[in-house]
């Protein structure tokens, strides 16, 4: 990655570096005609992206957990753009059933979906399993967004084809994915507490969701769909996200302080893959301060990403 550049928020090829916000890589942007589906959409760099999107006119759809701060963020939208089209939906993606019920309830409206920004997360948090017996990091942050994204894709599709607009797919990941376990993914050993580690565990995650971008980007080219997929590197941000390793959080900012983003330019990558009309056709890549950067070997290794494709649609089908 390019760490001089983020450091200096020196505009990469894209005009646009560390320093740009959400705001500032959207403007001159008309979202009128999409609608967008954001999880995580309560707070920090979700609810920000939610602002931007409908600032811009889409039609946002926030999953959340928590509906009470999911409606606050809705309700600030409201305030600072009276015209915003904002909806909340409750989604809990360690499970399978809410995030199942969120797409039954979502797609029983016939309406179009655009875009989906899959970027609600949890982070380092202590060994425990999921309500469908998977690793709670994993099953969070790659598992119930790989069943949402298979659940929405028809509809993106369809929507992509009757009105000519490409339809995308932005996946949440991080430079975290850099420190995961040997040989990227632990497949045999993904509820094993002996050997859980939790930032090697959110690294994991992080890995999974590049490698899941990039699998789907290869079968939607293969169909000929005109729906992009791709993920991001937000940035070092202040959020609520390190709740669960304040001290490590806290060394991290220390030493690396200089690095650090405040939340709209925490956003902007995500919403500059999402809107910017010059990644039409953009897919399968990794981009951080919104320019395209290079992942470790693991994060390009093809065979990884497709039996981590293999392995996903076996947890999701077992429940």
């Amino acid at each position: 990655m390019g760490y001089f550049r983020e450091a200096t928020g020196i505009p990469g090829p894209s005009g646009f570096g560390s320093k740009s916000t959400a705001e500032q890589v959207t403007e001159g942007i008309d979202a009128s005609d999409r609608t967008v589906i954001i999880t995580g959409g309560s707070s920090g760099i979700g609810a920000e992206t939610a602002r931007t999107m409908a600032l811009r006119g889409a039609h946002v759809i926030i999953g959340a957990r928590n509906l009470e701060a999911a409606n606050g963020v809705k309700q600030n939208i409201l305030q600072s753009t009276p015209s915003a089209k904002v909806e909340v939906s409750e989604l809990e993606l360690s499970s399978q059933k809410s995030v199942r019920a969120f797409a039954d309830r979502f797609l029983s409206r016939n309406l179009p979906l655009n875009i989906l920004i899959n970027n609600a997360g949890v982070m380092y948090c202590p060994f425990q399993l999921s309500e469908d017996g998977i690793e709670m990091q994993f099953a969070t942050n790659h598992i119930g967004h790989f069943l949402l994204t298979n659940l929405l894709l028809e509809k993106m599709k369809s929507t992509a084809q009757k009105t000519g607009t490409e339809g995308r797919i932005v996946n949440l990941s991080s430079a975290a994915h850099m420190t995961t376990y040997r040989g990227g993914i632990r497949f045999d050993k993904l509820n094993d507490k002996s050997i859980y580690n939790d930032k090697m565990a959110y690294g994991q995650s992080k890995l999974a969701n590049i490698l899941h971008a990039n699998e789907l980007a290869k079968r939607l080219k293969e169909e000929g769909a005109n729906v992009t997929a791709n993920s991001v590197h937000p940035g070092l941000i202040q959020t609520n996200l390190g709740r669960h390793s304040p001290v490590f959080v806290t060394i991290l900012r220390a030493a690396t302080s200089i690095l650090w983003k405040n939340i709209p330019q925490g956003a902007a990558t995500s919403c500059y893959v999402a809107l910017h009309p010059s990644l039409k056709g953009v897919s399968g890549k990794y981009f951080a301060d919104c320019n395209e950067e290079k992942t470790t070997a693991n994060g390009r290794n093809e065979e990884l990403a497709k039996r981590l494709w293999e392995l996903s649609e076996k947890l999701v089908k077992s429940t």
